[in-house]
Order: structure tokens, then sequence, then C-alpha cells
């Protein structure tokens, strides 16, 4: 899927996953109802609830240089059912 663009792997988002949540970046126009389809096809589970946030991209100062913005983007978080999981790092 082209509207998913990668999992998130940060201190915060290995501590959700005690808790059966996972953190995707995806596209900025897709909604919770097409990631929650989407997560329940693909992955076989069933979806709890998502939780959805934009995240504005910052202004970066160089020296002697103008100022370049990093691009915003879309961060989910979705939780599963219990006894459902979604493989993250397959060998």
């Amino acid at each position: 899927m082209d509207k998913l663009k990668n999992q998130i792997v940060t201190e915060k988002s290995i501590r959700l996953l005690q808790q059966n949540q996972y953190s995707f970046h995806v596209d900025s126009k897709l909604t919770k109802t097409e990631m929650k389809y989407w997560i329940e096809r693909f992955f076989n589970v069933e979806v709890k609830g998502i939780n959805s946030s934009r995240v504005a991209g910052r202004k970066k100062k160089k020296r002697n240089e103008s100022s370049s913005t990093c691009t915003s983007y879309k961060k989910m978080i979705v939780r599963l059912q219990d006894n459902y999981f979604i493989p993250l790092f397959l060998n």
C-alpha cells in the first residue's frame, strides 16, 4: 500500500508495543477508517482503535544560509484487540 509509508521505531513506540499499540507514518490524506480497513485485511487482525496526529515540520537554521523546513507528516497509532499482533521484524 502506497499510503502506509513506514513503521515508527522510537523508544516511545517500543514501549507502546507492550500495550499492543503500533505506530506508523502514513500519507496525510489517509483517514482512520481506511487505515483500519487496510490493517485488518492485510495483517488479519482486529483493530480496537486508532489515534492520529499531524506532526508539523520544523525549521532548520544553518549558518550563512536561509532557513529550510522539514516536511510535515501524519502519524497513526493503532491499538489491536487482545491476542492479536503485527510482526514488525521478520527474520
